[in-house]
């Protein structure tokens, strides 16, 4: 289908699954079974500027959109969930800054950000705060001119490789969500400790830690925006960043749905190719069909996102429900045209299934995105 691409993003889209079909596919199992996080690669992305996509030009990026994002983490989840995420993920842990960070904190993390000499992560979930982040008990107590911080974030996706973190932690627990605050933690800061590190079902080429500050010392300077304002800077940046979840997942599902179609031309049962056979052909053609309706909502709501339009995160919350499901249904049906084989390890469509799980789980479950889109309709 024709999405009314631009010229530069073909391109750059195009430059990317160049990347991902040259350097990230060949070497996808291997990250997998090693549960490793591919350095490598990341130095292939930074020379690509790949990270610098949705940093502002002033601030050594690109100036590009959310839109363009999603383009580079379909297209490089199309090979690999997990090495998306690296970019993705840095992304993320970016947003905060570009969204509420003053014209100093921008001038001091976006440049080494946006060149990948240096990856961020976004820190807003803790033992007890899931789906319910409201209930964070992090707390940043202020002490002169600096915050000292006290708790343990968990699944943080880059949190054993990044050097930048974006934090949401309770500055005043008397005013429940309008009491937290948002701050820019190095990992240098005296009292940060990187925890456990997770052992995941898939995307185990991405790290996944347990963050842990005790008295962990940050500067006032690197508060981001008002103290209250922690709570709207990780609604605004995940409203920013769901598209680039429902990203990966669509990647995820046309990877799959690649390697079924190429399969069931191939894989002969009763003296012919099983793509004759009825059964297969519906399910090839209700998994394309579904494909193509979460990538046309997927562009849209990044498309919104960008333009800032009223009501951006309703079709964000939509376009990354949207994906995930589908991702999930797709990649189901692609093991089971596989058959026995789509089972086994030295096929690389089992894998596909394991990666596109949590897609439907982090940056709020699935059904927190039913939820979204409901109060959303509920209040006009």
């Amino acid at each position: 289908m024709d999405y009314f691409l631009t010229e530069d993003q073909i391109a750059l889209r195009d430059l990317v699954r160049q990347i991902a079909d040259e350097k990230v596919r060949p070497v996808a199992a291997k990250y997998d079974r090693e549960g490793t996080f591919p350095w490598d690669l990341v130095k292939v992305f930074a020379e690509a500027g790949l990270f610098s996509s949705v940093v502002p030009e002033e601030y050594g990026g690109m100036g590009l959109g959310v839109l363009e994002l999603a383009l580079i983490t379909e297209e490089l989840s199309k090979a690999c969930g997990g090495i998306a995420l690296s970019v993705a993920a840095s992304a993320l842990g970016m947003f905060p800054i570009i969204i509420s960070g003053t014209d100093e904190q921008r001038k001091k993390y976006l440049p080494d950000l946006a060149a990948g000499k240096k990856l961020a992560a976004f820190c807003l979930t803790e033992p007890s705060a899931g789906s319910d982040a409201g209930s964070m008990k992090t707390r940043a107590v202020k002490k002169g001119d600096e915050y000292l911080l006290n708790g343990t974030k968990v699944f943080i996706t880059n949190g054993g490789v990044a050097e930048v973190f974006t934090v949401i932690a309770v500055s005043d627990p008397e005013r429940g969500t309008r009491g937290t605050s948002a701050f820019i933690v190095e990992k240098s800061f005296p009292g940060f400790k990187v925890g456990k590190e997770e052992d995941k079902m898939g995307i185990r080429a991405s790290s996944t830690s347990e963050i842990i500050f005790e008295d962990c010392r940050v500067p006032e300077k690197n508060r981001l925006g008002r103290e209250g304002e922690g709570f709207m800077v990780a609604m605004k940046t995940l409203d920013k960043s769901r598209p680039g979840v429902a990203a990966q997942a669509l990647g995820i599902a046309q990877g799959a749905f690649d390697l079924a179609l190429d399969y069931a031309k191939t894989r002969v049962q009763f003296g012919h190719p099983i793509i004759s056979l009825q059964a297969i052909q519906f399910m090839l053609a209700d998994m394309a069909t579904q494909i193509e309706a979460a990538r046309a909502l997927l562009y849209q709501a990044a498309r919104n996102v960008d333009a800032d339009c009223k009501g951006m995160g309703q079709v964000s919350a939509m376009s990354k429900l949207l994906a995930s499901d589908v991702a999930m249904k797709v990649t189901t049906d692609a093991v089971q045209i596989f058959g026995g084989y789509g089972y086994m390890r030295d096929y690389p469509v089992e894998k596909y299934m394991r990666d596109a799980k949590i897609t439907q789980i982090y940056e709020g479950t699935n059904q927190i995105q039913r939820l979204v889109i409901a109060r959303s309709l509920l209040h006009g």
